[in-house]
């Protein structure tokens, strides 16, 4: 068979690929709470049984969420050729965000309208797990007894930090560099892009502290949401533009995330809110309490340690500045910077995928937030691994979501282009 055959096998499949994103859309695993994880994990593993690969279904038991109520079930598909060689993974979350207001189309029924295919989690990623699939069965089609190992997973909770997915896949030894050689993320980077990893993060919660008191009387109390304002007018102040000033080497996108950001996620004080249905009025009181959660992107020449120190000395710059309060800074997670070098084999073997399919040299990106390869990295220490899948990263999350079926067979190509490389068809085969 040849390189040529491959791609008409391709070609060919372009109906298929429509429909298997229609399918997977049209699952809704909403996250949170993480809905419908194991029937979208089943669908995909009675695609692929047939084709010879050997499925695993695996619950993440007792990883943040995981309830009876909401498992959190991964799929692991492995297909061995019939000759030694590498293995490659391609790897997707099946969680999808909550639909959120302004849709003019059903989020959940995976409308094709000209070129374009609707739905919530069309873009980030589904369309991109179907580029993977569709990519793999055209190639085992082809070359039934190629060498190595292709392996395609489906996993949870990457919108929540995929710790009942690709982290505790990674914690079982799936990622391990002995088990796999290359993996695939199909994040929606444009097809164009190889994303080669992503900036570092920091979540944390502050909380200030106060004395409860009568609010006619706000003099005989302490208000913990003024001491919170005065730290964030500190962040403002000072933080804010040291922040602005710092700059990386690293090719993360949009240019504006190219800088150290900071985020204020949330902020709590006082009473709690009423419960649902309650339409009366908050007593008076002055609020003993206020938290303040923060999403600190940080940058690969920046240290963690230095980050945590650094929002530490805002706040206690406020305690000299006069304010008697105290606080307490909680760390809820944190991500290191995660960067593939350019010259991997992975990188490359995309690289010329790109330029084959598409005429034009492509762009080498980082993206302003974490993914999945964080764990492969960090967990897994597993170095050879990128994000590249179709779908325009801007349209991720917001109403009206797509991805154009003209990219996803792009990325196909070059995802299948990537498959010839790394598995070692024999270049005569290929011509």
């Amino acid at each position: 068979m040849s390189l040529a055959e491959y791609q008409r096998q391709l070609e060919r499949r372009r109906p298929e690929l429509i429909a298997l994103t229609q399918e997977l859309v049209r699952f809704p695993t909403l996250n949170p709470p993480g809905l419908h994880y194991l029937d979208i994990c089943e669908h995909v593993a009675a695609r692929l049984e047939p084709q010879g690969f050997v499925c695993e279904l695996l619950r993440a038991v007792g990883t943040p969420g995981d309830s009876e109520a909401h498992p959190r079930w991964n799929l692991v598909a492995r297909r061995s050729g019939g000759r030694p060689g590498p293995c490659v993974h391609f790897n997707g979350h099946s969680d999808v965000v909550e639909v959120g207001s302004g849709w003019t189309r059903d989020p959940f029924a995976g409308e094709l309208d000209g070129s374009r295919i609707y739905g919530r989690g069309t873009c980030d990623m589904k369309g991109g797990i179907a580029c993977a699939i569709v990519a793999a069965e055209a190639f085992i089609a082809t070359w039934p007894d190629h060498a190595g190992s292709i392996e395609v997973s489906l996993t949870a909770d990457e919108e929540t930090g995929g710790y009942g997915g690709v982290a505790w896949l990674a914690e079982q030894g799936y990622f391990s560099p002995e088990r796999v050689q290359h993996v695939i993320i199909p994040e929606p980077l444009n097809k164009e892009r190889i994303c080669l990893g992503h900036r570092g993060v920091w979540w944390a919660e502050l909380e200030t502290f106060g004395r409860i008191g009568h609010g006619s009387m706000p003099f005989l109390g302490d208000c913990a949401i003024r001491h919170m304002g005065a730290v964030i007018g500190e962040m403002e102040r000072t933080l804010f533009p040291k922040l602005a000033e710092r700059r990386t080497d690293m090719p993360v996108v949009p240019e504006q995330a190219r800088v150290s950001t900071l985020n204020i996620n949330s902020l709590h004080g006082g009473q709690a809110e009423p419960p649902e249905g309650f339409d009366g009025w908050p007593s008076a009181m002055v609020a003993d309490s206020c938290r303040m959660v923060i999403d600190r992107r940080f940058l690969a020449e920046e240290s963690l340690q230095d980050v945590k120190d650094e929002f530490r000395e805002t706040v206690e710059a406020v305690q000299r500045a006069g304010r008697d309060f105290n606080y307490e800074i909680r760390d809820m997670h944190d991500v290191l910077p995660s960067m593939t070098e350019r010259d991997s084999p992975l990188v490359r073997a995309l690289s010329r995928g790109i330029e084959a399919r598409m005429g034009l040299a492509p762009e080498y990106v980082c993206s302003p937030g974490t993914y999945d390869q964080k764990h492969i990295d960090r967990i897994g220490r597993l170095r050879d691994c990128v994000a590249y899948g179709p779908g325009i990263l801007d349209l991720a999350h917001q109403p009206d979501e797509y991805v154009d079926v003209d990219d996803m067979m792009d990325a196909a190509h070059v995802m299948g282009s990537a498959l010839v490389d790394l598995l070692g068809v024999a270049m005569e085969e290929a011509v």
